[in-house]
Protein backbone atom coordinates (compact mmCIF):
# COMPACT_ATOMS: atom_id res chain seq x y z
CA UNK A 1 0.00 0.00 0.00
CA UNK A 2 2.82 2.39 0.85
CA UNK A 3 4.54 1.63 -2.43
CA UNK A 4 1.47 2.32 -4.52
CA UNK A 5 0.71 5.50 -2.61
CA UNK A 6 4.21 6.73 -3.34
CA UNK A 7 3.53 6.39 -7.05
CA UNK A 8 0.33 8.44 -6.95
CA UNK A 9 0.90 11.59 -9.10
CA UNK A 10 -0.07 14.98 -7.77
CA UNK A 11 -3.32 16.29 -9.16
CA UNK A 12 -3.99 19.78 -10.42
CA UNK A 13 -7.24 21.56 -9.72
CA UNK A 14 -8.81 20.13 -12.86
CA UNK A 15 -8.14 16.57 -11.78
CA UNK A 16 -5.40 15.78 -14.31
CA UNK A 17 -1.86 14.90 -13.26
CA UNK A 18 0.13 18.03 -12.44
CA UNK A 19 3.08 18.64 -14.73
CA UNK A 20 6.52 18.08 -13.22
CA UNK A 21 8.56 19.15 -16.25
CA UNK A 22 11.01 22.00 -15.95
CA UNK A 23 12.38 23.49 -19.17
CA UNK A 24 15.83 23.59 -17.58
CA UNK A 25 15.79 19.99 -16.43
CA UNK A 26 17.36 17.33 -18.59
CA UNK A 27 15.47 14.08 -19.31
CA UNK A 28 18.01 12.21 -17.21
CA UNK A 29 17.54 14.48 -14.21
CA UNK A 30 13.77 14.36 -14.55
CA UNK A 31 13.65 10.58 -14.68
CA UNK A 32 16.03 10.33 -11.72
CA UNK A 33 13.69 12.34 -9.53
CA UNK A 34 10.74 10.35 -10.74
CA UNK A 35 12.67 7.14 -10.11
CA UNK A 36 13.26 8.04 -6.46
CA UNK A 37 9.55 8.58 -5.91
CA UNK A 38 8.13 5.82 -8.06
CA UNK A 39 10.80 3.27 -8.90
CA UNK A 40 9.83 0.75 -6.23
CA UNK A 41 6.15 1.01 -7.08
CA UNK A 42 6.75 0.59 -10.80
CA UNK A 43 8.88 -2.46 -10.16
CA UNK A 44 6.23 -4.00 -7.90
CA UNK A 45 3.43 -3.33 -10.36
CA UNK A 46 5.37 -4.62 -13.31
CA UNK A 47 6.54 -7.89 -11.84
CA UNK A 48 3.51 -8.70 -9.69
CA UNK A 49 0.62 -6.51 -10.79
CA UNK A 50 0.30 -7.27 -14.50
CA UNK A 51 -2.78 -9.15 -15.59
CA UNK A 52 -3.79 -10.12 -19.10
CA UNK A 53 -6.66 -9.12 -21.31
CA UNK A 54 -9.13 -11.90 -22.12
CA UNK A 55 -9.56 -12.82 -25.77
CA UNK A 56 -13.20 -13.76 -25.29
CA UNK A 57 -16.19 -11.46 -24.79
CA UNK A 58 -15.15 -8.41 -22.70
CA UNK A 59 -16.81 -7.23 -19.50
CA UNK A 60 -18.18 -3.73 -19.10
CA UNK A 61 -17.27 -1.09 -16.57
CA UNK A 62 -19.48 1.63 -15.12
CA UNK A 63 -19.32 5.36 -15.80
CA UNK A 64 -21.53 8.35 -15.12
CA UNK A 65 -22.04 9.94 -18.55
CA UNK A 66 -21.71 8.72 -22.12
CA UNK A 67 -18.78 10.11 -24.07
CA UNK A 68 -19.23 12.08 -27.30
CA UNK A 69 -18.12 10.62 -30.64
CA UNK A 70 -14.34 10.63 -30.95
CA UNK A 71 -11.97 11.21 -33.86
CA UNK A 72 -9.26 8.62 -34.30
CA UNK A 73 -5.68 9.96 -33.99
CA UNK A 74 -3.57 6.79 -34.24
CA UNK A 75 -3.65 3.01 -34.48
CA UNK A 76 -0.97 0.62 -33.26
CA UNK A 77 -0.77 -3.16 -32.85
CA UNK A 78 0.70 -4.62 -29.70
CA UNK A 79 3.93 -6.61 -29.78
CA UNK A 80 2.42 -9.96 -30.78
CA UNK A 81 -0.35 -8.53 -33.00
CA UNK A 82 -3.18 -9.81 -30.79
CA UNK A 83 -4.59 -6.35 -30.04
CA UNK A 84 -4.83 -2.94 -31.68
CA UNK A 85 -4.73 0.25 -29.60
CA UNK A 86 -6.41 3.44 -30.79
CA UNK A 87 -5.60 6.97 -29.67
CA UNK A 88 -8.54 9.34 -30.00
CA UNK A 89 -9.60 12.93 -29.38
CA UNK A 90 -11.28 11.95 -26.12
CA UNK A 91 -9.23 9.05 -24.76
CA UNK A 92 -8.12 5.64 -26.01
CA UNK A 93 -9.45 2.19 -26.77
CA UNK A 94 -8.10 -1.32 -27.20
CA UNK A 95 -9.57 -3.96 -29.52
CA UNK A 96 -8.97 -7.67 -29.64
CA UNK A 97 -7.98 -8.87 -33.12
CA UNK A 98 -9.44 -12.40 -33.04
CA UNK A 99 -12.28 -12.50 -32.28
CA UNK A 100 -12.67 -8.82 -33.03
CA UNK A 101 -14.11 -6.80 -30.17
CA UNK A 102 -13.46 -3.86 -27.91
CA UNK A 103 -11.72 -4.90 -24.68
CA UNK A 104 -10.93 -1.53 -23.12
CA UNK A 105 -12.18 2.02 -23.33
CA UNK A 106 -10.98 5.04 -21.37
CA UNK A 107 -12.62 8.42 -21.94
CA UNK A 108 -10.65 11.56 -21.04
CA UNK A 109 -12.97 14.59 -21.11
CA UNK A 110 -9.95 16.86 -20.71
CA UNK A 111 -8.38 15.95 -24.05
CA UNK A 112 -6.97 13.54 -26.59
CA UNK A 113 -4.34 10.82 -26.75
CA UNK A 114 -2.13 10.90 -29.83
CA UNK A 115 -0.23 7.66 -29.23
CA UNK A 116 -0.95 4.47 -27.28
CA UNK A 117 1.68 1.76 -26.85
CA UNK A 118 0.61 -1.48 -25.19
CA UNK A 119 2.80 -3.88 -23.23
CA UNK A 120 1.61 -7.13 -24.81
CA UNK A 121 -1.87 -7.78 -23.27
CA UNK A 122 -1.15 -6.32 -19.84
CA UNK A 123 -2.69 -3.49 -17.85
CA UNK A 124 0.37 -1.29 -18.50
CA UNK A 125 0.33 1.17 -21.43
CA UNK A 126 2.29 4.24 -22.48
CA UNK A 127 0.29 7.33 -23.51
CA UNK A 128 1.24 10.53 -25.30
CA UNK A 129 -1.23 13.41 -25.41
CA UNK A 130 -2.33 15.07 -28.63
CA UNK A 131 -5.21 16.17 -30.80
CA UNK A 132 -7.11 19.45 -30.66
CA UNK A 133 -6.82 19.51 -26.86
CA UNK A 134 -4.22 17.12 -25.45
CA UNK A 135 -4.98 15.10 -22.34
CA UNK A 136 -1.29 15.34 -21.41
CA UNK A 137 1.50 17.66 -22.58
CA UNK A 138 2.95 16.38 -25.87
CA UNK A 139 6.46 16.43 -24.37
CA UNK A 140 5.57 13.71 -21.84
CA UNK A 141 5.21 9.95 -21.85
CA UNK A 142 2.65 8.83 -19.27
CA UNK A 143 2.84 5.28 -17.91
CA UNK A 144 -0.77 4.20 -17.42
CA UNK A 145 -1.82 1.35 -15.12
CA UNK A 146 -5.36 0.35 -15.94
CA UNK A 147 -5.71 -1.60 -12.71
CA UNK A 148 -5.67 1.73 -10.95
CA UNK A 149 -7.11 3.68 -13.92
CA UNK A 150 -4.41 6.33 -13.55
CA UNK A 151 -0.85 7.22 -14.47
CA UNK A 152 1.82 5.74 -12.20
CA UNK A 153 4.84 7.44 -13.79
CA UNK A 154 5.93 9.89 -16.42
CA UNK A 155 8.93 10.89 -18.50
CA UNK A 156 9.32 14.57 -19.42
CA UNK A 157 11.38 16.10 -22.21
CA UNK A 158 12.21 19.51 -23.60
CA UNK A 159 10.86 18.59 -27.05
CA UNK A 160 7.74 16.86 -28.33
CA UNK A 161 7.62 13.08 -28.06
CA UNK A 162 7.47 11.50 -31.51
CA UNK A 163 7.07 7.83 -30.56
CA UNK A 164 7.32 5.40 -27.65
CA UNK A 165 8.05 1.65 -27.63
CA UNK A 166 7.75 -0.85 -24.79
CA UNK A 167 9.06 -4.26 -23.90
CA UNK A 168 9.06 -5.98 -20.52
CA UNK A 169 12.36 -4.46 -19.45
CA UNK A 170 12.67 -1.27 -21.51
CA UNK A 171 10.92 1.99 -22.38
CA UNK A 172 12.18 3.67 -25.56
CA UNK A 173 11.22 7.24 -26.45
CA UNK A 174 11.95 8.93 -29.78
CA UNK A 175 12.25 12.71 -30.14
CA UNK A 176 13.05 14.45 -33.42
CA UNK A 177 16.82 14.27 -32.92
CA UNK A 178 17.29 11.82 -30.03
CA UNK A 179 16.24 8.40 -28.82
CA UNK A 180 16.21 7.64 -25.08
CA UNK A 181 16.30 4.14 -23.57
CA UNK A 182 15.08 3.58 -19.99
CA UNK A 183 14.93 0.67 -17.62
CA UNK A 184 11.24 -0.15 -17.17
CA UNK A 185 11.26 -1.03 -13.47
CA UNK A 186 12.66 2.29 -12.18
CA UNK A 187 12.69 4.54 -15.29
CA UNK A 188 16.46 4.93 -15.02
CA UNK A 189 18.06 6.37 -18.15
CA UNK A 190 20.31 3.73 -19.74
CA UNK A 191 21.21 5.16 -23.15
CA UNK A 192 20.66 8.21 -25.32
CA UNK A 193 21.25 8.23 -29.06
CA UNK A 194 21.71 11.14 -31.47
CA UNK A 195 19.80 10.72 -34.74
CA UNK A 196 19.21 12.55 -37.99
CA UNK A 197 15.97 14.51 -38.19
CA UNK A 198 13.24 12.04 -37.26
CA UNK A 199 9.93 13.86 -37.26
CA UNK A 200 8.08 10.60 -37.89
CA UNK A 201 9.53 9.05 -34.72
CA UNK A 202 11.02 6.04 -36.49
CA UNK A 203 12.23 3.50 -33.91
CA UNK A 204 11.84 -0.26 -33.57
CA UNK A 205 12.42 -2.46 -30.53
CA UNK A 206 12.49 -6.25 -30.54
CA UNK A 207 9.92 -7.52 -28.00
CA UNK A 208 11.25 -11.06 -27.57
CA UNK A 209 13.00 -11.90 -24.31
CA UNK A 210 15.88 -13.79 -25.92
CA UNK A 211 17.53 -10.69 -27.38
CA UNK A 212 17.39 -6.90 -27.07
CA UNK A 213 17.72 -5.09 -30.38
CA UNK A 214 16.88 -1.47 -31.18
CA UNK A 215 16.84 0.18 -34.61
CA UNK A 216 16.55 3.91 -35.31
CA UNK A 217 17.86 6.44 -37.84
CA UNK A 218 21.58 7.09 -37.73
CA UNK A 219 23.15 10.53 -37.98
CA UNK A 220 23.20 10.50 -41.81
CA UNK A 221 20.26 10.49 -44.19
CA UNK A 222 19.19 6.95 -45.11
CA UNK A 223 21.35 5.38 -42.39
CA UNK A 224 20.03 2.97 -39.76
CA UNK A 225 21.68 2.52 -36.38
CA UNK A 226 21.19 -0.94 -34.84
CA UNK A 227 21.94 -1.45 -31.15
CA UNK A 228 22.65 -5.09 -30.27
CA UNK A 229 22.53 -4.67 -26.51
CA UNK A 230 23.14 -8.31 -25.62
CA UNK A 231 26.27 -8.36 -27.78
CA UNK A 232 27.28 -4.82 -26.75
CA UNK A 233 27.65 -3.93 -30.40
CA UNK A 234 26.44 -1.07 -32.57
CA UNK A 235 25.92 -1.56 -36.29
CA UNK A 236 25.44 1.19 -38.87
CA UNK A 237 23.66 0.29 -42.11
CA UNK A 238 23.56 2.65 -45.06
CA UNK A 239 20.15 1.40 -46.08
CA UNK A 240 19.02 3.99 -48.66
CA UNK A 241 20.24 7.03 -50.56
CA UNK A 242 17.30 9.13 -49.36
CA UNK A 243 15.82 9.75 -45.92
CA UNK A 244 14.13 6.86 -44.14
CA UNK A 245 10.33 6.65 -44.11
CA UNK A 246 9.71 3.33 -42.34
CA UNK A 247 11.59 0.60 -40.50
CA UNK A 248 10.64 -2.58 -38.66
CA UNK A 249 12.30 -5.42 -36.76
CA UNK A 250 11.23 -9.03 -36.69
CA UNK A 251 9.99 -10.16 -33.28
CA UNK A 252 13.32 -11.77 -32.44
CA UNK A 253 15.32 -8.79 -33.69
CA UNK A 254 17.18 -10.88 -36.27
CA UNK A 255 15.80 -9.09 -39.35
CA UNK A 256 15.43 -5.41 -40.17
CA UNK A 257 13.22 -4.02 -42.96
CA UNK A 258 13.62 -0.47 -44.27
CA UNK A 259 12.03 1.88 -46.79
CA UNK A 260 13.02 5.39 -47.87
CA UNK A 261 10.86 8.43 -48.56
CA UNK A 262 10.82 7.46 -52.25
CA UNK A 263 8.97 4.28 -51.28
CA UNK A 264 9.75 2.21 -54.36
CA UNK A 265 12.09 -0.31 -52.70
CA UNK A 266 11.90 -2.25 -49.43
CA UNK A 267 15.10 -3.86 -48.19
CA UNK A 268 15.56 -6.60 -45.60
CA UNK A 269 18.81 -6.80 -43.64
CA UNK A 270 20.52 -9.04 -41.14
CA UNK A 271 20.40 -6.83 -38.06
CA UNK A 272 23.52 -8.38 -36.54
CA UNK A 273 25.69 -8.40 -39.66
CA UNK A 274 24.28 -5.44 -41.58
CA UNK A 275 24.15 -7.42 -44.82
CA UNK A 276 21.24 -7.06 -47.23
CA UNK A 277 19.26 -10.27 -47.61
CA UNK A 278 16.41 -9.13 -49.89
CA UNK A 279 15.43 -6.18 -52.02
CA UNK A 280 11.76 -5.94 -52.96
CA UNK A 281 10.08 -3.51 -55.33
CA UNK A 282 6.78 -2.02 -54.21
CA UNK A 283 6.27 -0.10 -57.44
CA UNK A 284 7.79 2.30 -59.95
CA UNK A 285 6.17 5.52 -58.68
CA UNK A 286 6.91 7.31 -55.42
CA UNK A 287 4.69 6.49 -52.46
CA UNK A 288 4.77 6.95 -48.69
CA UNK A 289 5.23 3.65 -46.89
CA UNK A 290 2.93 3.57 -43.88
CA UNK A 291 3.96 0.30 -42.24
CA UNK A 292 6.02 -2.88 -42.62
CA UNK A 293 5.33 -6.13 -40.77
CA UNK A 294 7.15 -9.45 -40.51
CA UNK A 295 5.04 -12.58 -40.17
CA UNK A 296 5.85 -14.29 -36.85
CA UNK A 297 5.45 -17.83 -38.19
CA UNK A 298 6.25 -17.65 -41.90
CA UNK A 299 8.92 -16.08 -44.15
CA UNK A 300 6.58 -13.29 -45.26
CA UNK A 301 6.75 -9.51 -45.24
CA UNK A 302 3.78 -7.13 -45.61
CA UNK A 303 4.12 -3.51 -46.75
CA UNK A 304 1.31 -0.91 -46.75
CA UNK A 305 1.58 2.38 -48.64
CA UNK A 306 -0.46 5.48 -49.42
CA UNK A 307 -1.46 3.89 -52.74
CA UNK A 308 -3.98 1.80 -50.84
CA UNK A 309 -2.24 -1.50 -51.56
CA UNK A 310 -0.79 -4.02 -49.13
CA UNK A 311 2.03 -5.95 -50.79
CA UNK A 312 3.03 -9.37 -49.47
CA UNK A 313 6.54 -10.60 -50.29
CA UNK A 314 8.14 -13.99 -49.80
CA UNK A 315 11.51 -14.03 -48.03
CA UNK A 316 12.42 -17.43 -49.44
CA UNK A 317 15.23 -17.03 -51.92
CA UNK A 318 13.66 -19.55 -54.28
CA UNK A 319 10.03 -19.36 -53.20
CA UNK A 320 10.40 -22.83 -51.73
CA UNK A 321 10.44 -24.07 -48.17
CA UNK A 322 13.60 -22.41 -46.84
CA UNK A 323 13.36 -19.94 -43.97
CA UNK A 324 14.65 -16.40 -43.77
CA UNK A 325 18.15 -15.86 -42.51
CA UNK A 326 18.74 -14.47 -39.07
CA UNK A 327 20.25 -16.90 -36.58
CA UNK A 328 17.61 -17.30 -33.84
CA UNK A 329 16.37 -20.55 -32.41
CA UNK A 330 13.39 -22.01 -34.26
CA UNK A 331 11.43 -22.40 -31.06
CA UNK A 332 11.74 -18.75 -30.11
CA UNK A 333 8.59 -16.65 -30.28
CA UNK A 334 8.58 -14.64 -33.46
CA UNK A 335 11.93 -16.08 -34.56
CA UNK A 336 12.47 -15.41 -38.23
CA UNK A 337 14.29 -18.68 -38.95
CA UNK A 338 11.45 -20.49 -37.23
CA UNK A 339 9.39 -19.55 -40.23
CA UNK A 340 11.04 -22.39 -42.07
CA UNK A 341 8.74 -24.76 -40.25
CA UNK A 342 5.72 -23.11 -41.89
CA UNK A 343 4.28 -23.73 -45.35
CA UNK A 344 6.51 -22.73 -48.26
CA UNK A 345 5.54 -19.41 -49.83
CA UNK A 346 5.06 -18.85 -53.53
CA UNK A 347 7.96 -17.11 -55.27
CA UNK A 348 7.83 -13.35 -55.76
CA UNK A 349 7.07 -12.08 -59.25
CA UNK A 350 9.85 -11.02 -61.59
CA UNK A 351 10.13 -9.66 -65.09
CA UNK A 352 9.87 -12.27 -67.85
CA UNK A 353 13.37 -11.26 -68.98
CA UNK A 354 14.95 -11.26 -65.52
CA UNK A 355 16.93 -14.35 -66.53
CA UNK A 356 19.20 -12.09 -68.56
CA UNK A 357 20.75 -10.96 -65.28
CA UNK A 358 23.61 -8.48 -65.55
CA UNK A 359 22.63 -7.42 -69.07
CA UNK A 360 19.52 -5.63 -67.73
CA UNK A 361 18.96 -2.44 -65.73
CA UNK A 362 18.28 -3.06 -62.05
CA UNK A 363 14.55 -2.41 -62.43
CA UNK A 364 14.02 -5.52 -64.56
CA UNK A 365 15.76 -7.74 -62.01
CA UNK A 366 13.50 -6.63 -59.14
CA UNK A 367 11.34 -8.94 -57.06
CA UNK A 368 7.68 -7.88 -56.93
CA UNK A 369 5.05 -8.94 -54.40
CA UNK A 370 3.28 -12.24 -55.05
CA UNK A 371 0.05 -11.10 -53.31
CA UNK A 372 -1.72 -7.74 -52.95
CA UNK A 373 -4.72 -6.53 -50.96
CA UNK A 374 -6.62 -3.24 -51.17
CA UNK A 375 -7.09 -0.64 -48.43
CA UNK A 376 -8.50 2.90 -48.53
CA UNK A 377 -6.12 5.03 -50.59
CA UNK A 378 -4.23 7.82 -48.83
CA UNK A 379 -5.28 6.68 -45.34
CA UNK A 380 -2.43 5.88 -42.88
CA UNK A 381 -2.60 2.24 -41.84
CA UNK A 382 -0.83 -0.41 -39.80
CA UNK A 383 -0.65 -4.02 -41.00
CA UNK A 384 0.05 -7.24 -39.10
CA UNK A 385 -0.09 -11.00 -39.53
CA UNK A 386 -2.64 -12.28 -37.02
CA UNK A 387 -2.00 -15.91 -38.04
CA UNK A 388 -0.01 -17.80 -40.70
CA UNK A 389 -2.99 -17.47 -43.05
CA UNK A 390 -4.49 -14.11 -42.06
CA UNK A 391 -3.44 -10.49 -42.52
CA UNK A 392 -5.16 -7.60 -40.74
CA UNK A 393 -4.95 -3.84 -41.22
CA UNK A 394 -6.07 -0.98 -38.96
CA UNK A 395 -6.61 2.42 -40.61
CA UNK A 396 -6.92 5.86 -39.04
CA UNK A 397 -10.23 6.38 -40.82
CA UNK A 398 -11.62 3.83 -38.34
CA UNK A 399 -11.75 0.82 -40.64
CA UNK A 400 -10.32 -2.55 -39.63
CA UNK A 401 -9.74 -5.01 -42.50
CA UNK A 402 -9.24 -8.75 -42.48
CA UNK A 403 -7.76 -10.85 -45.31
CA UNK A 404 -7.15 -14.59 -45.55
CA UNK A 405 -4.61 -16.11 -47.90
CA UNK A 406 -2.78 -19.22 -48.99
CA UNK A 407 0.91 -18.39 -49.33
CA UNK A 408 1.62 -21.53 -51.34
CA UNK A 409 -0.73 -20.48 -54.15
CA UNK A 410 -0.56 -16.71 -53.71
CA UNK A 411 -4.35 -16.50 -53.51
CA UNK A 412 -6.18 -14.37 -50.94
CA UNK A 413 -9.37 -12.47 -50.34
CA UNK A 414 -10.94 -9.88 -48.08
CA UNK A 415 -13.05 -11.62 -45.46
CA UNK A 416 -14.49 -8.73 -43.49
CA UNK A 417 -14.32 -5.15 -42.31
CA UNK A 418 -15.02 -3.87 -38.80
CA UNK A 419 -15.25 -0.35 -37.43
CA UNK A 420 -13.05 1.26 -34.78
CA UNK A 421 -14.73 3.99 -32.71
CA UNK A 422 -18.04 3.45 -34.49
CA UNK A 423 -21.17 5.36 -33.54
CA UNK A 424 -23.18 2.13 -33.17
CA UNK A 425 -20.61 0.84 -30.71
CA UNK A 426 -20.91 4.00 -28.59
CA UNK A 427 -24.71 3.78 -28.53
CA UNK A 428 -24.67 0.09 -27.61
CA UNK A 429 -22.21 0.71 -24.80
CA UNK A 430 -24.25 3.60 -23.44
CA UNK A 431 -27.47 1.58 -23.48
CA UNK A 432 -25.81 -1.35 -21.75
CA UNK A 433 -24.00 0.30 -18.88
CA UNK A 434 -24.39 4.04 -18.77
CA UNK A 435 -21.76 5.15 -21.19
CA UNK A 436 -18.50 3.22 -21.16
CA UNK A 437 -17.48 0.50 -23.45
CA UNK A 438 -15.88 -2.76 -22.54
CA UNK A 439 -13.14 -3.02 -19.97
CA UNK A 440 -11.34 -6.35 -20.07
CA UNK A 441 -8.60 -5.56 -17.55
CA UNK A 442 -10.45 -5.77 -14.25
Amino acid sequence: GAQRAAARPRRAAGGSPEAHHSPDASPGATQARRGEREGAALSFLFWFGVCFLPSAAPRRAMASTPAPPQALLSVCFNQNFECVACGAEGGFRVYNVAPFGQTLRRDFPEGGVRAVEMLFRSNILALVGGGRSAAYPPNKVMIWDDHQARCIGELSFRKEVRAVRLRRDRVVVALEHKVYVYNFSDLKLLHQIETASNAAGLVALSPGSASTVLACPGIHSGQVRVELYDLRRTKFINAHDGALACLALSLDGALLATASEKGTLVRVWSAAEGTMLHEFRRGADRATIYSIAFAPEAPLLAVASERGTVHVFSMNKDGGGGGAAGGADQGQQGGSPGAAAGSPARANKQSAIAWMGGLLPKYFKSEWSFMQFKLPEGVPSQVAFSSPTELVAACVDGSFHRFTFDATTGQGQATGMERLLSGDEDQAAAAADGGVAADGMR
